[in-house]
């Protein structure tokens, strides 16, 4: 199955509650974490929903 790595680049505070959850269930607490998660329709979900906080890494 593909993976995608994401990296978190902002930072949480300010965000809304939700949107720290988001980031949290992606495995991102600290700016510069990078997680390897599977390339799912899920996934992609929470990436649209906190993409003002994350980047892509190829």
């Amino acid at each position: 199955m593909a993976t995608i790595k994401i990296q978190l680049t902002k930072s949480l505070i300010g965000c809304k509650k939700d949107q720290i959850a988001t980031a949290h269930s992606l495995g991102l607490r600290k700016i510069g974490n990078i997680t390897e998660q599977p390339d799912n329709v899920q996934t992609q979900g929470k990436i649209a929903k906190i993409s003002h906080l994350v980047t892509i890494v190829e």
